[in-house]
């Protein structure tokens, strides 16, 4: 478990923005998420790094960031939370990001 953990703080002290999808099988809102998502990585390249996180497999850290509710997207830029969000997000939003934190 120790090393998942140090695994997730190295992940999100990279060299490029990091953002994490809390999202778990079951949810409708998150199912609709996943093709966006998708089109944000075809879109933007490697400017950022998209994660998938199921909360309910990592509860962990699912605690250790307070999510309360799925989907819930956080934006990590040198391991610091710089954006976060509940709820379905849309693409040109996600973009937006990408532009501003990516560089």
């Amino acid at each position: 478990m120790n090393q998942a953990k140090k695994s997730f703080k190295e992940l999100i002290h990279g060299d490029k923005p990091v953002l994490v999808d809390f999202y778990a099988d079951w949810c409708g809102p998150c199912k609709q998420q996943a093709p966006i998502l998708k089109q944000l990585t075809e879109r933007v390249g490697d400017k950022i790094r998209v994660v998938k996180i199921d909360v309910d497999k990592a509860q962990a850290a699912a605690n250790q960031y307070q999510i309360r509710s799925i989907p819930t997207m956080i934006l990590f830029k040198d391991g610091k939370i710089v954006w976060r969000q509940s709820g379905v997000q849309p693409l040109h939003t996600l973009e937006g990001l990408a532009k501003q934190f990516g560089g």
